[in-house]
Order: C-alpha cells, then sequence, then structure tokens
C-alpha cells in the first residue's frame, strides 16, 4: 500500500506499482518521480507534501507555501512551490518548486509530511525579504491579522537580522496593519501610503439611521471613502467582494466612494489620478 502522494522509483522498487501504472490515468505527476494517487484533489497542499517528498532531506517548504499549509491561504493550486535549502545543498532547477538559498537553523524548522516546513516566524522572514513593497505588507497583514505570529516579534527579529534586503523588510513590517480584509486591500492601501497619503483601514461610518457601514479604506476628513472591487477566487469560483447596498447609504450621508478595480491596482499612475482628484 502508498501513500496519496509517493516517489515513484521507491513505490516501484518496492513492488507496490510498476512503470508502466505510474504513465497510466490511475496517478498524476506532481514533480520529477513524485506522483499522486489520480483521485485526490490536487490544491496548494497536496504539491506542497509532494515537494517534500521529491527533495533532497533538509529542503524546508517555506513563504507563501508554508503560509497556505498553516492555513493562511496565500498560494493558489497552480503557484510553485517556495522552498528554502541550505547554500550547499546539492539542488538543481525543478520545474513548479521555487527555491531560495540561506542558512537554516533549528528552530527555523519542524517536520512535516516527507519533510520540513518553516515555522511561522521563519515563514514569515521569507515573505519578507527580497518581495515587493506591497506584496510582502499585504502578506504580512494576513499572517498577523490569522494570529500565526505577533507583529512585535516579528519587528524584533527583523531588527537583529542582516539578510539581503532587511531594510526593506523592517519598513514593511512598519507599514504593517492586520485590519485589512483582503490581500488586494493591502497593497491599495500601501500604493497611497507612498504616495504620501494616509487612509485608515476598515473605517466605520454610520448612516442616517445610525447603522455603521464597513468601508475599505477612508479619508474621513474629506469624507472620501476607497472600496476594491475586484475578483477573486472562492475554491474554483470567480465573485464580486463588495456589496453595493450599503455603499449607496455612504453616498446618502454626503460621502464620495472611490471603486477601485483589479486593472487599477496593477496601474499606480491611473490609481492615484483617480483617487487624488476625489480627495480634491
Amino acid at each position: 500500500m502508498i501513500d496519496d502522494v509517493f516517489r515513484g522509483s521507491a513505490a516501484v522498487a518496492a513492488g507496490a506499482i510498476t512503470r508502466a501504472r505510474l504513465r497510466g490515468p490511475t496517478v498524476r505527476r506532481l514533480f520529477q518521480d513524485t506522483y499522486v494517487r489520480a483521485g485526490v484533489r490536487v490544491d496548494h497542499v497536496v504539491r506542497c507534501r509532494g515537494a517534500t517528498c521529491a527533495l533532497p532531506s533538509g529542503a524546508v517548504v517555506t513563504g507563501r507555501s508554508a503560509a497556505t499549509v498553516r492555513g493562511v491561504r496565500l498560494a493558489w493550486p497552480e503557484d510553485d512551490v517556495q522552498v528554502l535549502a541550505p547554500p550547499e545543498m546539492r539542488l538543481g532547477r525543478r520545474t513548479g518548486i521555487d527555491v531560495r538559498r540561506s542558512r537554516i537553523e533549528p528552530r527555523d524548522v519542524e517536520p512535516w509530511a516527507f519533510g520540513l516546513l518553516a515555522s511561522p516566524m521563519r515563514l514569515t522572514l521569507d515573505l519578507l525579504l527580497g518581495r515587493p513593497l506591497p506584496d510582502a505588507v499585504a502578506d504580512l497583514d494576513a499572517v498577523l491579522r490569522a494570529g500565526l505570529v505577533e507583529r512585535d516579534a516579528v519587528a524584533a527579529m527583523v531588527a537583529r537580522r542582516s539578510d539581503n534586503g532587511i531594510v526593506a523588510a523592517r519598513r514593511a513590517v512598519e507599514l504593517a496593519d492586520p485590519r485589512a480584509e483582503a490581500l488586494p486591500e493591502s497593497r491599495l492601501r500601501v500604493l497611497l501610503v507612498l504616495a504620501g497619503l494616509d487612509p485608515v483601514p476598515q473605517y466605520w461610518i454610520e448612516d442616517r439611521t445610525g447603522r455603521l457601514v464597513c468601508v475599505d479604506l477612508a479619508f474621513p476628513e474629506r469624507k472620501v471613502a476607497v472600496e476594491y472591487d475586484g475578483d477573486w477566487r472562492d475554491g474554483e469560483r470567480w465573485a464580486l467582494n463588495r456589496d453595493r447596498d450599503r455603499l449607496n447609504r455612504v453616498h446618502a450621508i454626503g460621502w464620495d466612494v472611490v471603486f477601485v478595480t483589479a486593472p487599477m491596482l496593477r496601474d499606480g499612475r491611473t490609481l492615484l489620478r483617480t483617487i487624488t482628484s476625489a480627495l480634491a
């Protein structure tokens, strides 16, 4: 009997499967010499299990992949598995696996699946190093919001380290705010802050009936709300992320609402022009 995820050469050597069946419809190839039973739904966690089976001993699943394993969904099924490997490890380029080299301390890892999983603090460090600032902050917001790490502990960690990219990582910690409810909202806030603006995240507004309405970002003195209105993946579906009716109640008490779409978020100049125009 073999596991749902298994190394093909080992299963053949043990007599659990034939080489012909490895090429058939009952299994699916995840990585080189690593397979999964055909009936198993391949999400990112399954791909991470496959990576621990495929990689040499000592490689560590980290970053967005490790966060997803720990319940903070930062990676999608088709994303490369993020792996940390010690500098001396012989590990060539592999399709579907994104390898970063770094010294690894015993406290950075714990056993998981067929290999190692980064600790919450280590995966957080790898979320911050070498990343665009809006992306690093967004992922940090998510792990903070989930309670995976504490902000003070992360700040202390980056303060004492000297890794390449650590200055930007410290800036990401300064900008972090776990009140954001989604990754695009965090990225949007960071872009506005870097442009010299000071939005308030998850701001509550009282409408004419006394009910409270929460908006993604707000400039209370100007009575301008900013809402991310993009598409996001919920399981296998795409769906809208906002209730327009509640924002009509915000309009009714004299607030302007700026809707930011996914294309606008990718076009910083158009985004800033739209929001500064509303503030003016």
